[in-house]
């Protein structure tokens, strides 16, 4: 009697290349959810640093913030919004050089924005709101 092993071949074919697959696709998941990893700022809330790269001392705020307390009024460096959005939902947020909103907008970020530095607004920030858009 002549048997051949093709059937078990190709099915430990399958099975290894079956196997290959879900470890490449685990792999994927793993590299884009450590990429796409957020800065330390909680959900719902808009984050600013003293320091670049999201270091130094941080405030954390749900709502508006007229009045920078202490040594955040200008000297933010990093900002992050973890704003929550939806129809209606003021979303994103825009930084003042003055305390009380006054003074020009330093800069706005869209729901979802993290910015690790920017020349043009480092050290200029004091207040901010949350608003409808940029």
């Amino acid at each position: 009697m002549n048997v051949t092993m093709k059937p078990r071949s190709t099915a430990a074919r399958r099975a290894f290349s079956l196997l290959a697959a879900s470890l490449l696709a685990a792999g994927a998941v793993l590299a884009t959810s450590a990429s796409a990893e957020a800065v330390p700022c909680g959900s719902g809330n808009f984050c600013v640093w003293t320091d670049a790269n999201y270091t130094g001392l941080k405030i954390e705020h749900s709502g508006d913030d007229h009045w920078w307390e202490g040594d955040m009024a200008w000297h933010d460096s990093s900002w992050a919004n973890h704003g929550i959005s939806g129809p209606g939902v003021k979303d994103h947020v825009k930084v003042y050089s003055g305390r009380e909103l006054l003074g020009h907008v330093t800069i706005c970020l869209a729901p979802g924005q993290e910015i690790g530095y920017n020349a043009a607004a480092n050290d200029k920030g004091a207040s901010h709101t949350w608003t409808m858009g940029c």
